[in-house]
């Protein structure tokens, strides 16, 4: 989320990273994600990243998007909606993701990936 405040000089930008705790008076949540794409082309590509908010206490899911390495001289993004809450045996829970990389590269193609996020942040 980014926030200007009117205030700067002409050509100059501000801005400021929100880090939202609660919505509409619920307390929200991100997950953490890694992993590494599937081999196709002759090579793979690691990303990381962090869920979107999603509200806690409840069912829900959570948007993703992010950036891969650079391998074999490009990259590809990755962006989904993980699948519904899978409850931990001792307390909170993580998601399951999956999907396809967009296309690029000399030779184009994509890459599939899956994987599980991290505990609630």
């Amino acid at each position: 989320m980014v926030y200007c405040s009117g205030q700067e000089a002409e050509g100059e930008t501000h801005e400021h990273t929100i880090l939202l705790a609660t919505w509409d008076g619920r307390a929200v949540h991100v997950h953490n994600f890694a992993g590494t794409t599937s081999i196709d082309v002759h090579h793979a590509h690691r990303y990381a990243g962090k869920t979107a908010p999603a509200i806690s206490g409840r069912p829900h899911t959570h948007r993703y998007v992010t950036i891969t390495s650079v391998d074999d001289g490009h990259q590809h993004k990755i962006e989904g909606v993980t699948g519904p809450v899978v409850p931990l045996p001792g307390g909170g829970h993580y998601h399951l993701f999956h999907g396809v990389t967009t296309v690029n590269g000399r030779t184009p193609h994509r890459h599939t990936y899956s994987g599980r996020t991290g505990g609630e942040v």
